[in-house]
């Protein structure tokens, strides 16, 4: 996909996000839509080896979700992949569905069950030297939040992918700001991570996970063979694409009645339409 159909692709899914978090009356909608940007470019533009026909091809790209709770965008991003049936997509929250609040393997296309905090890098390490002992040509690619930050088996699988020079290793921080208690840097101060994990022995990247342009940018510019593991520090607002939810850390884990969902729905089918009509020039 080119830059504009990624974009595009992008509100599409912010929208049918808001429906399906709606429908469904929970979901962390604020953290979804600050990892939208980076969860459609990596499905539609930087991963290999995809195919919802043959889910476990052995040289596919992995993916780690291990913001777990955002399960939400995952799953808008793998319908719009193909992996995931519309009706399918449409049961979540309801009895009996495949569907649930975190991910789980039960549902096509995704790779591990998540959303222990913490936990997410530490498997894609593994994943990544198991590609690399194995002599395949694979890439793992982990989005972690950056509340999450706090969690020290973090460091420990930093440490590790940088001993094994697990250059086909890519972590993203989705930079928001804002965690389940509040501000991050009140909460439990993380700056400056670029200096904390080049000090890791990682490659870090810092760029606008706002900005489409940027985050494709970010991805086409990594180096698969400097022997860095790599870190995109995505900075991005909370909220992302609805002006009432933006940076405002209750949309953390809420639920939209009816005005602020038609609202929402409205907002985005604007911005849709809008970029359809630059994509028409």
């Amino acid at each position: 996909m080119t830059y504009q159909q990624l974009k595009l692709q992008a509100a599409i899914n912010r929208k049918r996000l808001v429906e399906i978090v709606y429908n469904a009356r929970a979901g962390h909608i604020g953290g979804d839509l600050s990892c939208l940007n980076v969860l459609t470019a990596l499905y539609l533009h930087v991963m290999k080896g995809l195919d919802p026909s043959h889910p476990k091809n052995p040289d596919r790209d992995r993916f780690v979700l291990s913001k777990g709770h955002c399960v939400e965008a995952l799953y808008v991003t793998l319908e719009a992949r193909g992996f995931l049936q519309p009706e399918v997509l449409d049961t979540l929250g309801q009895y009996g569905s495949i569907l649930s609040g975190h991910p789980t393997i039960e549902v096509p296309g995704i790779e591990v069950c998540s959303g222990a905090l913490g936990h997410g890098l530490s498997i894609g390490v593994g994943m990544a030297l198991a590609a690399k002992m194995d002599g395949r040509g694979y890439r793992t690619y982990v989005l972690m939040g950056d509340g999450e930050q706090g969690e020290g088996s973090i460091y420990e699988a930093a440490m590790s992918a940088h001993k094994y020079q697990l250059d086909h290793l890519v972590a993203i921080i989705d930079r928001n700001h804002l965690q389940i208690s509040g501000d991050t840097e009140k909460v439990m101060p993380l700056e400056d991570l670029r200096e904390r994990w080049t000090a890791f022995g990682w490659d870090v990247c810092l760029l606008n996970g706002n900005d489409m342009g940027e985050v494709v940018k970010a991805f086409d510019a990594i180096r698969y063979d400097n022997g860095r593991p790599h870190l995109l520090v995505s900075n991005t607002t909370k909220g992302f694409g609805v002006s009432f939810m933006e940076g405002v850390a209750k949309w953390h884990h809420g639920v939209l009645d009816e005005g602020q969902y038609r609202q929402a729905v409205e907002e985005i089918t604007q911005s849709i339409n809008l970029l359809r009509e630059e994509a028409a020039l």
